[in-house]
């Protein structure tokens, strides 16, 4: 495994503090993992490998201070940068204001301005 290909940490346990009563395991996880799918978090206690207090638990589990969450080993892509070259032509005709802290662009309309599920 190219180790720059995927990170794995190791298995843990994490004490609940006050800032994680009466929160349902599931979002207390999706917190915890930023980055690791929901289903993957759900598929991983639905197989009981994240453990409370050392029992199997269910998705909805509220937890309460003191619980121990035992957290499997976990294999998370690494965040790639996204590099875009320096003179990009398209983008400079367009470009109607520039100074160190400010640049004006003139966008076609329909062409998005930030990534998301929601783009063609």
């Amino acid at each position: 495994v190219n180790p720059r290909k995927s990170i794995t940490s190791p298995a843990q346990q994490v004490v609940v503090s006050q800032s994680g009563v009466h929160q349902r395991l599931d979002n207390y996880l999706i917190r915890m993992w930023k980055g690791v799918p929901r289903s993957h978090i759900y598929r991983l206690i639905r197989e009981g490998q994240v453990r409370v207090n050392g029992s199997r638990s269910r998705v909805h589990r509220k937890l309460v201070t003191g619980d121990i969450i035992r957290l499997p080993p976990i294999r998370t892509a690494p965040k790639e940068p996204i590099l875009v070259p320096e003179e990009f032509p398209a983008l400079r005709e367009r470009a109607l204001y520039e100074d160190d802290s400010l640049l004006i662009i003139d966008k076609p309309a329909g062409v998005a301005v930030h990534g998301g599920s929601g783009l063609p």
